[in-house]
């Protein structure tokens, strides 16, 4: 892999594919992000420690889906992800319904930032009314527009200190658990009776709401002809980078448990703000240092898992635009700055307005809902791929259980969703038929497809995902490595 801030592609032997660990260092960017700060805040409340197994169970769940969409990038080696998938097997429309529902479904997702943003801001500055929590969120999107508008590229160096001070608070948390349940196991102890606070109905909205935490990487799918021996390191990339990602989330969720108590966790809205208060309320002064430092760890979190959502919904809605599928209008680019700016601007101003109106766990649910379909669809084209491809499913564990498992996954997700948010999500989905009707005699953008597609465009969305949240340490320990390994050689 590249040196930090060298700005070329990663580099692993002489063809420049990538390795086990950069596909590794993909999957754990592409899902990690402020989510766990969502997350744990009302999963917590909804079953109390019990979430501690949810979070592993939602994880295992992730890991079948993300083995499913491996196998259809393996069968079918192209840059477009379900909607590629899902048109190979049956035909355009259905593969357009599936782009719109991936699309409507990252729209909910970021649409569920600002809220959180002004929720932690709040926590960490008591008395903001109504009005002022809506202006919070609006200054929230300006912000998120004006950095992907201006295509802000920061230099490496200056990145990855961003980055691992987003970072940082999380593994002060991690740390100071350790050492809390080390020095006082039977306090920690004690803080998971009763184990489960909700019943059956509490544990489905908790599994629905973690999981949402572990999606990411349908926004991530690469083409196989970009990875070394593809069918080796792929289905191995995900299994460590989902295993990471797992960890990572029990470890955190772990610590709050056990340095909150039941009480203080059920009524909480920032756990980890509540965390950090009980760790080290014997550092005296010092405590509410450390507060305000994970406090604006959250905030800076929050934003930039909206900035890369953004950046990552906007170019979904470009493709699906220079496609011939959306107006041409959203593909169209700044003069100065070379970026989607329309497609930005309609997202985000419409995310904001849904902010206003919506609470975190209708969003959530909403964009669990329409993601959950798009797994569905996947999972099956997987099965439908692989028959195509005899030679490549004997070379692949799992070629029918993986993607029936993950069938089967999607359709429980589905079942757990309230009737009210199957209502909405459907309406929005059936928008998608009058739009398909409408916009997809048009002719594609050619030149600018093929642009938008070329490898040098996908090495560089590669670079982007890498430098991401907890990707970055990987990245680094990588760096060294090989760096330790050429000094050996020579």
């Amino acid at each position: 892999m590249r040196a930090k801030g060298s700005g070329g592609p990663p580099r692993n032997d002489g063809s420049g594919k990538l390795s086990a660990f950069d596909v590794t260092n993909l999957v754990v960017g592409s899902i990690i992000g402020a989510d766990i700060y969502v997350a744990t805040a009302i999963s917590s409340r909804l079953v109390g420690p019990a979430a501690l197994i949810i979070w592993i169970a939602a994880g295992v769940m992730a890991l079948v889906i993300a083995f499913s969409f491996a196998y259809c990038v393996m069968a079918l080696p192209k840059v477009g992800g379900p909607y590629a998938f899902v048109t190979a097997v049956s035909s355009p429309f259905p593969g357009f319904m599936i782009g719109w529902a991936l699309l409507l479904a990252e729209w909910f997702s970021l649409s569920v930032f600002p809220v959180a943003f002004a929720q932690y801001f709040t926590a960490l500055v008591p008395g903001i009314d109504a009005l002022g929590q809506a202006a919070l969120k609006g200054v929230f999107i300006i912000i998120i527009i004006a950095t992907n508008v201006v295509g802000v590229k920061a230099a490496g160096r200056a990145n990855d200190a961003l980055t691992l001070i987003k970072l940082s608070p999380l593994l002060l948390i991690i740390l100071g658990g350790f050492v809390l349940i080390a020095g006082e196991p039977s306090a920690a102890g004690s803080n998971l009776e009763p184990f489960l606070t909700g019943g059956t109905e509490q544990i489905g909205q908790a599994l629905v709401l973690i999981f949402w935490a572990y999606a990411g990487f349908e926004l991530s799918t690469l083409p196989a002809d970009e990875v070394r021996e593809p069918t080796r390191t792929i289905p191995k990339a995900i299994a460590a980078g989902m295993s990471i990602v797992i960890a990572f989330y029990f470890l955190t969720n772990m610590a709050v448990v056990a340095s909150v108590s039941n009480e203080v966790l059920m009524a909480s809205t920032s756990p980890l703000l509540d965390a950090t208060r009980s760790m080290f309320a014997v550092a005296g002064g010092a405590a509410g240092a450390l507060v305000m430092f994970v406090g604006a760890g959250a905030l800076l979190s929050i934003m930039g898992s909206d900035e890369s959502g953004t950046l990552g919904t906007s170019r979904l809605a470009y493709a699906m635009s220079l496609d011939g599928l959306l107006p041409h209008q959203l593909a169209r680019e700044h003069p100065r700055f070379r970026t989607p700016y329309l497609a930005i601007l309609a997202l985000s101003l419409t995310a904001f307005v849904a902010s206003l109106f919506g609470s975190l766990t209708a969003l959530i649910n909403a964009a669990v809902f329409l993601l959950s379909l798009v797994y569905l669809a996947t999972c099956l084209s997987a099965i439908l791929l692989l028959r195509k491809d005899p030679e490549l499913a004997k070379r692949l564990r799992g070629r029918w259980t993986v993607p029936l498992a993950g069938i089967g996954f999607s359709a429980l997700l589905l079942a757990l969703i309230d009737p009210g948010i199957w209502v909405v999500g459907t309406a929005l989905l059936a928008v998608g038929a009058p739009v398909y009707a409408y916009f997809s005699p048009r002719k594609p953008l050619k030149e600018r497809r093929e642009e938008f597609y070329s490898p040098e465009s996908t090495r560089a969305a590669i670079r982007r995902q890498r430098r991401r949240f907890l990707a970055l340490p990987v990245h680094m320990v990588q760096h060294l490595y090989r760096r330790l390994k050429a000094h050996r050689r020579a």
